[in-house]
């Protein structure tokens, strides 16, 4: 008897687990594409990094939060942001120094991994956002992956491909044992 409650609580398990999967997945694809390749949870964007600059506290790979808006001169010295350093490239690296010429301010930044300063100062206008010490090592890879069209559609089909294998293989079982038990009630009324 203990073992056909494991064996439902397990059942539950896993069908629960793969549609929460193919929700999550779901969530992960159309947010990916609705923010035009970066997703977003509660007003924060998740930016993959694709360098070890920021290594050791931001792994390569790895998803960091972001926080975008808001007036891009607040920042100090210290300050982890994420700025464009082109039109196709954005960089996260660390305030080492403010600079303020008017109403004009630039930031001087250097990965925590590099050597030296960056080259050119930011200035204030090409500040996206402002890194809010969330990170999920390794995860950017997924995400990345997620944004390919392979992905994209992997990441759709392969669960629902999964929770309909499963939910083929327990009607299977369902029939196999009401099948077995039919069987074992026929043996029983022929024996008596």
């Amino acid at each position: 008897m203990k073992w056909k409650t494991a064996k439902k609580w397990i059942s539950n398990l896993v069908t629960t687990i793969l549609f929460l999967t193919l929700i999550f997945m779901a969530f992960v694809v159309i947010s990916t594409k609705a923010s035009g390749g970066e997703p977003q949870i509660m007003g924060y964007q998740l930016k993959t990094v694709l360098s070890g600059s920021m290594e050791p506290g931001i792994k390569t790979g790895s998803i960091i939060a972001v926080k975008p808006g808001g007036d891009m001169t607040r920042f100090e010295e210290g300050d982890v942001i994420t700025f464009k350093q082109d039109e196709q490239t954005l960089v996260t690296h660390r305030i080492t120094e403010v600079i303020t010429s008017g109403e004009h301010v630039m930031y001087k930044t250097k990965g925590d991994n590099n050597n030296a300063e960056d080259m050119d100062p930011v200035l204030s206008e090409n500040v996206v956002a402002v890194y809010k010490d969330f990170t999920i090592p390794y995860v950017g890879y997924f995400v990345e992956f997620a944004k390919s069209q392979l992905g994209s559609a992997l990441l759709m089909i392969l669960p629902g491909v999964l929770l309909f294998g499963y939910s083929i293989f327990s009607i299977w079982q369902t029939i196999s044992r009401i099948e077995k038990q039919q069987k074992q009630l026929e043996e029983t009324k022929s024996a008596s």
